[in-house]
């Protein structure tokens, strides 16, 4: 099929790989309202256009954390990528460095992060979810600042895997899993062979290298159900802090009140999420939650933002709201899907495209000087206003 833009590859992945994948990928929580409401509310958010203003082809290059990004945009933790494409992590990782931007590697990836390290040279971040196991936590840490990674992203909205009534449906978990898994496998050959049995070992090497044992994709939704802890509070994890001697980022945040405790944990910067829609279903869109987070600590740490992300366009719209940086998620793992690191390449220079069409009909030289006065001046006012404790109907439309 022909790919036009970053849309295309959602079709292509789904072609490519067994449903259990795709639908692991593609779905979310519930009835999947958040994840629906993720891309809409970002696409009802009109730019403001503007004409004659001289200002040539933009810069896409932006600094964030101290580093110089080519794009405004890094690779989100993804988990089990390494089902999707062969050595998946290691090829999402290459089209990242060759692109500029940071990867970052996901705690349930199929390559480890020794393998991710030796493969790429880009800046790599490591994911870290708040786990029972201390010892894997410490020893994840240990890892990733030995492999080079100086960037921690720690994931503090998953305190427990969100109901994702898909994944039932599809094969990933549910009666006889492992039977259908297979069954779809075999319709897929292309996958089969490229992924099922040239990509071996389709083990999770971060857990592996800890456990000493082969993980399965049923080990692997055992573990996820097992050993994530929803007891922790803020108190509890200022050993992080202590501990980790780079950036650290907090991953999942979508209330002021819980950005203002990041602040206070001394964390570098944060991600505003919902998880994709993954893990609350009825949460308030990203872009929603986005100004009134900016507004709360935006001049005391960086704030980068995702979920709903689909296209340059969706990124200047983050921006426009205050966003330092759009981490992709979804968008390139569909990529990566359809045609590994080649279709990641052709999706950041898909993207870039879009930024540059987008950035010039607004008047933004750089990413740096997009804001909110690059809006259409309702939403620019919304974007600035508190947000109320009950929406409103009218700002339930945006």
């Amino acid at each position: 099929m022909i790919i036009s833009g970053p849309s295309d590859y959602r079709r292509a992945a789904k072609r490519r790989v067994p449903r259990f994948l795709f639908d692991y990928l593609d779905g979310g929580a519930v009835t999947e309202s958040t994840m629906r409401s993720n891309v809409e509310a970002l696409q009802a958010i009109p730019l403001r256009q503007r004409v004659l203003q001289g200002g040539g082809t933009p810069a896409l290059e932006t600094e964030v954390l101290g580093s110089r990004w080519k794009l405004p945009v890094a690779l989100a933790p993804v988990g089990a990528t390494g089902m999707y494409a062969r050595r998946g992590e290691v090829q999402a990782a290459r089209a990242a460095e060759k692109a500029g931007i940071p990867y970052a590697l996901s705690t349930v990836s199929v390559c480890s992060i020794e393998e991710v390290a030796k493969g790429a040279n880009g800046e790599l971040w490591s994911q870290l979810y708040v786990l029972k196991d201390r010892g894997f936590m410490q020893n994840a840490l240990e890892r990733a600042w030995a492999a080079g990674m100086k960037t921690l992203v720690f994931t503090v909205d998953m305190p427990l895997p969100g109901s994702r009534y898909r994944d039932r449906h599809s094969g990933m978990s549910g009666p006889h899993a492992k039977l259908r898994q297979t069954v779809q496998a075999l319709t897929h050959p292309r996958w089969a062979l490229d992924v099922a049995l040239k990509g071996k070992p389709l083990s999770f090497g971060n857990i592996e290298a800890y456990t000493g044992r082969e993980m399965n994709m049923d080990d692997y939704m055992g573990f996820l159900a097992k050993n994530f802890d929803p007891s922790i509070s803020w108190s509890e994890l200022e050993w992080i802090r202590d501990s980790w001697k780079g950036n650290l980022i907090i991953k999942g945040l979508l209330d002021k009140e819980d950005a203002r405790d990041a602040v206070r944990m001394g964390a570098d910067g944060i991600i505003v999420s919902n998880h994709g829609g993954r893990q609350l279903d009825g949460a308030i869109p990203t872009a929603r939650a986005l100004p009134h987070i900016v507004d709360a600590v935006g001049d005391e740490l960086t704030v980068l933002a995702d979920s709903g992300v689909r296209s340059g366009l969706d990124v200047v719209r983050m921006l426009a709201l205050g966003a330092k940086g759009v981490l992709l998620g979804r968008a390139y793992a569909y990529a990566l899907a359809a045609d590994g690191e080649r279709g990641v390449s052709h999706l950041l220079e898909l993207i870039a495209a879009d930024l540059r069409v987008t950035m010039t009909l607004i008047g933004a030289h750089s990413p740096a000087d997009i804001n909110a006065s690059h809006l259409e001046s309702a939403v620019a006012s919304l974007a600035r206003e508190q947000r109320p404790a009950v929406a409103s109907p009218e700002a339930a439309k945006f």
